[in-house]
């Protein structure tokens, strides 16, 4: 859902005020850091799927089934995991997503587009 031009305002106002006060700290929240936080989440994902890895052939080697799952559920959860941290973490030299989102139209949902297009069709069939 996107903001309402005053809610843009207030949160442009707070992120001014946020540069005033800690000029470091808000740096550290712009892209560098929240790359560095995904590039360590993806890494600890990485590491939690080589558990899984691990606790999959144990459970194999040992005969238990449940030990065997638990490890492909850990495997599942840390590819997720570092598929989504991935995607998401910004590419060097490039904006922060927040800035970003402000320049950008923003994505409408699967229910905005379904019930623009019945409206339009609504008006075409009243035109005709």
């Amino acid at each position: 859902m996107p903001l309402s031009e005053h809610e843009q305002r207030m949160l442009e106002q707070m992120e001014r005020a946020l540069y005033a006060e800690d000029p470091k700290f808000a740096s550290a929240l712009e892209g560098s850091g929240l790359r560095t936080y995904t590039r360590r989440r993806v890494y600890q994902a990485v590491a939690g799927f080589l558990v899984g890895i691990a606790l999959l052939m144990a459970g194999m080697v040992a005969k238990q089934i449940w030990v065997s799952v638990v490890g492909f559920l850990v495997m599942l959860g840390c590819a997720v995991l570092a598929v989504t941290g991935w995607r998401k973490a910004p590419k060097p030299g490039e904006q922060p997503a927040g800035a970003v989102r402000r320049q950008v139209r923003p994505k409408r949902s699967m229910m905005d587009r379904i019930e623009q297009r019945w409206q339009r069709r609504r008006d075409e069939q009243q035109g005709h």
